[in-house]
């Protein structure tokens, strides 16, 4: 009797302080993360930044050192994907984990455009704040209303200069609360004036001949910059791509002067860091198009509790699944169908993890003159768009039409913009099937291959489950007219 008192003194000491500990640490896959020393979280947006434009996925040309070392300290996704290529409308589902249309985000916020998100919609940052994090914004915001997405802290810099927004940073990178900073520049986007005098001047892409303080203008000759294959490889096309590559250059060395500050402060072992942009390249048949390079983006993520560095993830991601991960990196319990994305926060070290091999898109508007809903399911390598006002032609963003990169094609009446017929660009068929694998410049539809048939229905049926689970009210233009989606007309 009094060896098994003995026997239970030293084994409940030992049970309460394993009981401790396990509560105060958080496993995650293989990482162990602190409770009591919460993440800091970096989301660090571009404006129109595309995978065509970095070293570490695959161009020699441009000079990316400082994200270059974030894909080699941390993981880089090679099929990540926003769900609207539109600026305002990418980043309202970057922020809520809910697609556009279920949260009225359909376009642009700006202007005469005034689309803005549903008041009882939850974002990120309002979510972060109510754990207790330090919530910040820098830079470029376009979402509405700050009801919704309201930061604590506003910084203020020229969205232009990463290098002067990363100085701006320094209270919150040292601040004694665990932080989320969304810091977002205006870079690459295309700079105004959007129209130019002579049609045939490239735009600057906010570049200036004075440079900005901090940075190092690294310029690019036109002759050695890769031209998209869907792209015409034009004189404008080349003046254009390396006032684009000069701009993200600045990106990069702003991103540079941020981890430095941030390793100052010491933070840098307890920082995850987020690069992504919101969407694709600021050119025709990239922007504000569902097609690869409007939608298909870069994402690395470091995140200093995951062991393995340097990997190189498969899985097909997309924004909306940028909240739900985000929470799940900070703690923050989430319900079951709270978000119409999904966090993949525990397979982010994985190079092929099981069952993440199915996104979709959802365009609507761009500017508000621009009525073109486009709806997307990519499954493995197959792609199905569903263009549901294919009758119209294809709508033009005004900075994109008046770019010398198109106008060289218009005036000139070329056959071809890229690999697809000028017209083809233009007016779209109802259905366009693409196989990615064999046909990744997506120029060979197969909706109308008999052979396909199987497939098509497929995803037909995927676009029209996608389209029911998230409220899409674009259900309604099915050739059924199912117009379950209907509300009563009664205002809540």
């Amino acid at each position: 009797m009094k060896k098994s008192i003995k026997i239970l003194s030293i084994c409940i000491p030992a049970l309460i302080m394993i009981v401790f500990l396990s509560s105060y640490v958080e496993r995650s896959g293989n990482n162990v993360r602190e409770k009591e020393q919460r993440p800091n979280i970096i989301l660090f947006v571009a404006d129109d930044h595309g995978v065509d434009a970095l070293g570490s996925y695959g161009n020699p040309v441009i000079k990316t050192p400082n994200l270059d070392k974030l894909a080699a300290e941390g993981t880089r996704f090679t099929n990540a994907y926003c769900t609207s290529a539109s600026c305002a409308a990418s980043r309202s589902v970057l922020l809520t984990g809910k697609y556009g249309h279920a949260t009225g985000s359909y376009g642009h916020v700006h202007d005469y455009h005034h689309f803005s998100t549903y008041d009882s919609i939850k974002s990120l940052p309002i979510l972060l704040e109510k754990a207790g994090y330090l919530t910040a914004r820098i830079g470029k915001y376009h979402v509405a209303p700050e009801t919704v997405y309201h930061f604590q802290t506003v910084l203020e810099a020229n969205p232009r200069s990463t290098f002067e927004m990363a100085e701006k940073c320094e209270s919150v990178l040292n601040s004694d609360k665990p932080f989320f900073l969304y810091f977002c520049t205006d870079d690459p986007h295309r700079g105004g004036p959007f129209k130019p005098a002579d049609w045939k001047t490239p735009n600057n892409f906010g570049n200036k001949p004075e440079g900005y303080p901090g940075v190092k203008t690294i310029v690019y000759d036109p002759k050695d910059v890769l031209v998209p294959d869907f792209m015409p490889d034009t004189q404008q096309s080349r003046e254009e791509i390396a006032q684009y590559y000069q701009s993200i250059s600045r990106i990069d060395q702003g991103f540079g002067k941020l981890m430095e500050m941030l390793k100052k402060s010491g933070k840098d072992k307890n920082t995850i860091v987020i690069y992504i942009s919101d969407n694709g390249m600021a050119f025709p048949g990239a922007k504000t198009t569902v097609y690869e390079p409007g939608i298909k983006l870069p994402c690395i993520i470091k995140d200093p509790f995951e062991s393995k560095k340097g990997t190189v993830n498969n899985a097909l991601i997309s924004w909306v699944d940028m909240t739900p991960t985000i929470l799940n990196m900070a703690g923050v319990p989430i319900t079951k169908n709270e978000f119409q994305g999904r966090s993949f926060e525990k397979i982010i070290g994985e190079e092929n993890p099981i069952g993440w091999d199915e996104i979709n898109a959802s365009h609507t508007f761009h500017e508000i003159t621009m009525y073109y809903p486009m709806r997307v399911v990519r499954k493995g390598n197959y792609k199905l768009i569903w263009n549901i006002a294919y009758p119209l032609e294809y709508p033009f963003a005004s900075d994109l039409w008046d770019s010398s990169t198109w106008q060289a094609v218009y005036r000139n009446k070329s056959e071809f913009y890229g690999k697809r017929k000028t017209q083809d660009f233009l007016h779209h068929p109802q259905f366009e099937l693409f196989d990615l694998k064999n046909d990744p410049n997506e120029v060979n539809n197969l909706a109308t291959n008999a052979k396909y048939a199987t497939i098509l229905n497929e995803l037909k049926v995927k676009i029209r489950e996608f389209q029911t689970k998230t409220n899409d009210p674009w259900l309604i233009m099915w050739g059924d007219h199912d117009s379950s989606l209907q509300g009563s007309g009664t205002h809540l």
